[in-house]
């Protein structure tokens, strides 16, 4: 049997350069939008042009830039919800916790309508979504495994990245955390698990687990 075809978008939001992810499957006219960014018209014109309606609002966490667009997209399309992990709903309403306040834009974004747990399957437009619980960027950082599809995709935000890790040096962040989250939830999926991250390029598992500088076996 012939595996449907998914589509992926990364649209890229200005100042942090932060990737909101838009998938779709082949045949359907409903789409994930992931982590929406600080620049929600880049997102409204991909959904326009490919014809699509958003079926969830998907969030890693809650910090402003993955949040910004959230209100936006609240306001054209109002019955669709926002998902995100239980430690970070109040980071959602609270300019100080997803640290807008910082820089001045004091993102708010609509209340959580769906609340992730570890453990927990995800299910909209097609997708069924596994709830891993990754803390150590963000308290209630978590990240989605989709597993019909292969190889299997990772939604990841500001946890692992090309080379790199997510910063912990927030006010609820930490390292060993972080990186035995990685090491114990991610680098147990298969190499070949593309992981798509709140920033910068894609990698894959395969790929961090050689050569990442912090948690791979560079790392040592």
């Amino acid at each position: 049997m012939t595996q449907p075809n998914i589509h992926i978008a990364s649209i890229v939001s200005l100042p942090f350069e932060e990737n909101t992810f838009i998938a779709h499957w082949d045949g359907r006219d409903d789409a994930l939008v992931f982590d929406p960014g600080l620049e929600p018209d880049k997102i409204f014109a991909y959904l326009d042009e490919m014809s699509l309606s958003p079926a969830a609002i998907v969030l890693t966490h809650g910090h402003g830039d993955h949040i910004g667009g959230n209100a936006a997209l609240k306001q054209r399309w109002p019955d669709c919800p926002i998902v995100i992990g239980r430690g970070d709903v109040p980071k959602l309403s609270d300019p100080v916790l997803n640290l807008s306040a910082t820089l001045g834009a004091h993102v708010v974004s609509p209340p959580a309508d769906v609340i992730v747990d570890e453990g927990d399957v995800y299910r909209a437009a097609g997708f069924e979504l596994h709830v891993l619980e990754i803390p150590g960027h963000s308290i209630g950082h978590v990240v989605y495994v989709c597993k019909d599809h292969s190889p299997q995709i990772v939604f990841g935000g500001d946890v692992l990245f090309s080379g790199s890790v997510g910063r912990t040096d927030f006010p609820d962040g930490d390292a060993e955390t972080l990186f035995a989250g990685i090491r114990e939830k991610l680098f147990t999926l298969p190499d070949d698990t593309i992981v798509l991250p709140g920033h910068g390029p894609s990698t894959t598992v395969g790929q961090e687990k050689q050569h990442n500088p912090f948690v791979g076996e560079a790392a040592g």
